[in-house]
């Protein structure tokens, strides 16, 4: 059911030296998305309200609730006070136990809600080998994510996460409001679609917090690259992980934290 990502608000801009403006912005829309499994609620994500099917497969994931063949279904309806998304479990997989959690997931945030420090920072597993990826391919990601958030681009409000190959192509993109978000979506995206997720790298718009890094071991991908620092539980978790961790990627190059043996200096050192 399609709705509205983007409302047009009247606001009054001030410049130095200049005499108030009354103008028009764009501005993201933000909704109370409720998330059940098997009709059971388990959580409310504030989130965009796009691409919520993805999200709700995405969230499923990186969760470790269940595995993609698990999804039998998900339904997305109107709610009085936003959208609800509930996610249909082969029977087998119904029993797995998520995080538990008694709060809303707020935009910003990866864990609200989550009650037992156990359940916060849980064990990772490791990631496939993947392939070599060039410097370049990363930059060339880098240059061409923008053209992909159409969203960020009216907004200036949004974040996004994205899956390249390894020439540099972007192959999806996803926006949330929440950083979060966006990464589940495109983890929900990249399910759906079928891509091989050790086949490239993921590049996400936001700083980089250990929540990100077990995100991205879960979809399967062996290389994150963000455009703003990591945590030193980042990088731990991503050393748990063998994960390689690539982050305050900028136009004039990126800093590798963890794994730089999946890196090389130009594409023809790619077997």
């Amino acid at each position: 059911m399609p709705m509205p990502s983007v409302t047009h608000r009247a606001a009054a801009q001030w410049r130095a030296g200049a005499p108030i403006q009354p103008i028009e912005r764009a501005v993201p829309d933000e909704v109370a998305v409720g998330l059940s499994f098997n009709g059971r609620p388990h959580t409310v994500l504030m989130a965009t309200p796009a691409d919520i099917e993805d999200l709700a497969r995405g969230f499923t994931l990186t969760e470790a609730i269940a595995g993609a063949g698990d999804i039998l279904a998900i339904e997305v309806t109107q709610a009085e006070l936003g959208l609800m998304a509930d996610v249909r479990l082969a029977s087998a997989a119904a029993p797995r136990k998520a995080r538990p959690r008694t709060l809303e997931g707020r935009s910003s945030c990866g864990l609200c809600g989550v009650q037992r420090l156990a359940d916060a920072v849980r064990p990772l597993p490791r990631v496939g080998e993947g392939r070599a990826v060039a410097h370049s391919a990363i930059q060339r990601a880098l240059d061409a994510l923008a053209e992909t958030q159409t969203l960020g681009r009216l907004t200036r409000a949004t974040h996004a996460a994205a899956f390249a190959d390894v020439e540099g192509r972007i192959l999806l993109s996803r926006e949330d409001v929440g950083r979060h978000n966006a990464l589940d979506k495109l983890a929900g995206a990249m399910a759906a679609s079928g891509l091989d997720a050790d086949a490239g790298f993921v590049l996400v718009t936001s700083r980089c917090s250990f929540e990100m890094i077990e995100k991205t071991v879960r979809i399967g991908c062996p290389i994150l690259v963000a455009v703003s620092a990591p945590t030193d539980l980042a990088i731990r978790k991503a050393e748990e992980a063998g994960l390689t961790l690539v982050a305050l990627a900028r136009s004039d190059g990126h800093t590798v934290f963890t794994r730089a043996d999946r890196l090389v200096e130009t594409a023809m050192e790619i077997a």
